[in-house]
């Protein structure tokens, strides 16, 4: 019957407006929190204490959380220079790199070229390891909302926090430690550099015994710190 038909429809309308609130509250209530208080950890630390679970090899988590004033400058510059140029400025996507890397159609080139450090905050810090469209398009979802609602030192802060520059070491804190046996507010621009450098693959890359492919990154990310278009902006952070 139509009148039948039509409150079917009206029903799952309802259903679905509030299946979209509750998806909103979920999201939004999480990032909001995260604007003051540290996240205890992220999902894909939690991803690693699960697999440390079913592995003969157990790989230790590190990690401690460093406010943004206890990091060196150094170390905020370098992230920016290898990973994410036009983080200064950009609204959570860098479109440009976006196009380049769909020409060139690698994945290496998109996953990490395209990506910029909002995104790998949205991802690491909430979302799972993966190349799907779906965890895409959730990225990017989250990358809106955080950058609605967090300052660009918010965002570096929790980039610097949960990044991981070694296998299972998560955040500049563990990894200034672990790898030069100093604060993170001691670290100079050639350690800021290596630990840069190994962001691409830190379970395979070493900040502590660098490769000459590590040394060589470390190198182009400190030419990269001062010679960059936006470093006057980056080191305001």
């Amino acid at each position: 019957m139509p009148g039948c038909t039509t409150s079917g429809r009206d029903h799952m309308r309802t259903i679905l407006r509030r299946a979209l609130l509750v998806a909103i509250i979920v999201t939004v209530g999480p990032i909001a929190v995260f604007r003051w208080v540290p996240p205890p950890t992220s999902a894909f630390m939690m991803e690693r204490r699960v697999v440390n679970l079913f592995r003969a090899r157990h790989v230790p988590v590190r990690y401690h959380w460093v406010s943004l004033r206890r990091i060196s400058p150094h170390m905020r510059l370098a992230v920016i220079a290898a990973e994410d140029q036009k983080f200064p400025t950009h609204w959570g996507f860098d479109f440009e790199s976006i196009s380049k890397a769909m020409e060139k159609g690698s994945v290496r080139s998109r996953e990490r070229g395209a990506s910029t450090i909002s995104q790998q905050v949205a991802k690491n810090l909430f979302l799972w390891p993966g190349k799907s469209y779906l965890r895409k398009g959730v990225e990017a979802y989250l990358t809106v909302v955080m950058e609605a609602l967090w300052p660009k030192k918010r965002i570096l802060e929790i980039y610097l926090n949960i990044a991981e520059f070694g296998d299972g070491t998560y955040g500049v804190g563990a990894a200034s430690e672990r790898y030069f046996r100093k604060e993170p507010s001691q670290l100079t621009p050639w350690e800021s550099a290596l630990l840069a450098a190994v962001l691409p693959s830190p379970k395979r890359m070493h900040a502590d015994r660098p490769s000459g492919y590590v040394r060589g990154r470390a190198q182009w990310i400190l030419w990269q710190m001062s010679h960059m278009d936006s470093v006057e902006a980056a080191r305001k952070l």
